[in-house]
């Protein structure tokens, strides 16, 4: 009985697998504004579509969601995304005298501001990502950050608020990695 069910469970998790890699998942990608060649969108995944422009070679991991209204989130060529990763462009106005936050509808352009990640990225796990940001070229964020800042390039940042940890390579390093990145 066990072997039946271990059977049944393998080919419910296979009929799942495709169902998603050939039908849903084609479906989320055309709904973005933009996608490239070689991108996948982890299951459960959620994106505010029209405002999501997506590179090429991109791993987006399970249970990621993009919230933007407003304004944009970017992401560049090879990028990778931990699973549980949030990235939010937009916030709510808290000035407003005489009515509930939740009641207040218009908004400044200072609670909505694009969110930009460059190429060669890593984001790990759990990962919060808030308006305004723009990560910089071949950098990491450490799985459980919340980055508030803007991310320098070949860099790695950790923690909460995110801060720089160390520096990937020195300026001689990355002038040989983009050369050999161009072979």
């Amino acid at each position: 009985m066990k072997f039946f069910f271990k059977i049944i469970f393998y080919i419910v998790y296979t009929l799942k697998k495709i169902i998603y890699r050939f039908l849903i998942m084609p479906l989320k990608k055309s709904a973005l504004k933009t996608c490239g060649k070689k991108v996948y969108l982890g299951r459960g995944s959620t994106f505010i579509y029209k405002n999501v422009y997506l590179g090429e070679n991109i791993s987006i991991g399970a249970n990621c969601n993009f919230i933007c209204g407003i304004a944009k989130i970017i992401i560049k060529n090879n990028v990778m995304f931990g699973p549980n990763v949030t990235l939010v462009t937009g916030s709510h106005r808290i000035d407003v005298l005489g009515k509930y936050m939740i009641n207040v509808k218009d908004k400044l352009p200072e609670n909505d501001k694009n969110i930009i990640v460059g190429e060669d990225v890593w984001i790990g796990a759990n990962v919060l990502v808030l308006k305004g940001v723009t990560i910089g070229e071949g950098s990491i964020i450490a799985a459980g950050s919340v980055v508030t800042k803007n991310v320098e390039p070949y860099s790695i940042y950790a923690g909460v608020p995110a801060k720089l940890l160390k520096k990937r390579f020195d300026l001689e390093a990355i002038k040989l990695h983009k050369k050999l990145l161009l072979k």
